[in-house]
C-alpha cells in the first residue's frame, strides 16, 4: 500500500482537443466504397480485447464491435487476453498476421501506461501498430461509498482534507490509470489518501461498495452500473467543465478548476496491413462512430464516441483534412508525454 505522493496534475485539455480533428473523417464514408477493397473480409475477424470481460475496454469494445462487424459484412469475434495491464493482449496482437483478420481494442492503459511502467513490454505503441481511430473518450468518475456524508466534489474534498491520510483510495493496480488519476486528484485537492491496489477496475469498484476502501477515480464503465443500482455514489467526472458525458453529473473541474484526466479506447491493427484493407476498416469505423445509435449505446457507460463529437465538448478547432489515423497519433503522442510527466512526479517506478 502506498500513500499518494505530491504530483502536479497536468491538464488533459490538449488530449481532448486533439480529439476534435476526428470530425474531419465524417466525409470519408460514401455508399459503395466497400467494393474498392477487393474481397476483404471473407471470414470472421478476431478482435483482441487485452482486458478482462466486464472491464471498461471490454464493455465499450463489444458495443463498437457489434456495429463494426455488420458494416464490414463479417462478425467480429471478441478474444479477451487479459494480463499485465493489457500488455499481454497487445503483444499477441502485435505478432499476429497483418491481414486484417486480427484487430485490437487498445486503451490508455495498454498503449500509454503499460509501456511506461513495465520493463518487460515488447512493443512500441507509436511504431508497432497501425492506428485506425479513437473509438471513445472515457471520463473517469469520482465515486465513493454511499455511507460517506458527502454529495458533491467540494464536500468530498473537505471531508478528505479533514481526515487527511485516513481514507483508502482503490485503484485497478499500481500504476494503472485509476491509480494515476486518483493521485492527481488528491494532489490537486490537497489531501493524502492510502492507495489500495486491486487486480482490475471491477475489483477496485467492488471494494468501494463493500467499504474496504472509500473512494476511487475510475473509468465510467467500471462504476456506472453500480451507481445506477445505488451501490456507489457518483460525485463528478474528469472531462472538461463544458462537457456532459453523464447527464447532469458535474465535472470535477467545477470544484477543482482545470482538473482533467480522461481515459480513452482506440482501434489498432498489427503493423504492415495492406492499404486497401486498412482503408476499409477505417471507413467502416468512421461510419459506425457517426451513427446516433452508437452514441446511445455508449451513453449509459459514460463513453463519448468519435469522430465529430469532441467539438461539442471543447473549444478547440476542427482541423479539416486530418485523417483519423493522424489525429489518433497526435492524441497518443500527447497522452504518452503527459502521463510520463505524472508518473515521474508521482514517483512510480517501472518494474
Amino acid at each position: 500500500m502506498l500513500r499518494s505522493k505530491s504530483v502536479m496534475a497536468p491538464s488533459r485539455r490538449q488530449f481532448v482537443r486533439a480529439w476534435t480533428v476526428l470530425g474531419a473523417t465524417t466525409a470519408w464514408y460514401a455508399p459503395g466504397l466497400w467494393g474498392q477493397t477487393g474481397t476483404y473480409p471473407q471470414r470472421p475477424i478476431k478482435l483482441i480485447v487485452p482486458n478482462a470481460p466486464g472491464s471498461s475496454v471490454d464493455t465499450v469494445g463489444r458495443l463498437f464491435a457489434n456495429r463494426l462487424g455488420p458494416l464490414l459484412g463479417q462478425a467480429l469475434a471478441v478474444d479477451n487476453r487479459a494480463g499485465a495491464a493489457g500488455a499481454l493482449g497487445m503483444e499477441a496482437g502485435k505478432n499476429a498476421t497483418p491481414d486484417g483478420y486480427t484487430l485490437l481494442m487498445a486503451s490508455s492503459s495498454s498503449m500509454t501506461v503499460a509501456p511506461l511502467l513495465q520493463k518487460a513490454v515488447q512493443y512500441d505503441p507509436l511504431k508497432d501498430f497501425e492506428l485506425i481511430t479513437l473509438v471513445a473518450l472515457l471520463p473517469n468518475v469520482l465515486v465513493c461509498n454511499p455511507a460517506l456524508p458527502v454529495a458533491t466534489v467540494a464536500e468530498f474534498v473537505a471531508y478528505a482534507r479533514a481526515r487527511n491520510g485516513k481514507l483508502n483510495m482503490a485503484s485497478a493496480g499500481q500504476g494503472s490509470v485509476s491509480h494515476l488519476a486518483g493521485v492527481a486528484l488528491a494532489t490537486a485537492a490537497g489531501f493524502e489518501s492510502l492507495h489500495v491496489p486491486y487486480k482490475g477496475g471491477s475489483q477496485s469498484a467492488a471494494s468501494v461498495v463493500s467499504g474496504e476502501t472509500q473512494w476511487t477515480l475510475t473509468p465510467a464503465p467500471n462504476a456506472m452500473g453500480l451507481v445506477q443500482g445505488g451501490r456507489l455514489k457518483a460525485l463528478g467526472h474528469s472531462l472538461p467543465k463544458a462537457s456532459h458525458p453523464l447527464g447532469d453529473l458535474p465535472a470535477i473541474a467545477d470544484a477543482l478548476p482545470g482538473f482533467e484526466f480522461a481515459s480513452w479506447i482506440g482501434l489498432v491493427a498489427p503493423k504492415g496491413i495492406s492499404g486497401a484493407v486498412l482503408e476499409a476498416i477505417r471507413r467502416a469505423s468512421a461510419k459506425a462512430l457517426q451513427e446516433p445509435a452508437m452514441r446511445e449505446a455508449f451513453s449509459p457507460h459514460g463513453a463519448v464516441p468519435g469522430p465529430g463529437t469532441a467539438t461539442a465538448m471543447t473549444t478547440g478547432t476542427t482541423h479539416t483534412g486530418t485523417t483519423a489515423a493522424e489525429a489518433f497519433r497526435a492524441f497518443l503522442t500527447r497522452d504518452i508525454e503527459q502521463t510520463h510527466s505524472v508518473i515521474r512526479t508521482a514517483g512510480v517506478q517501472a518494474e
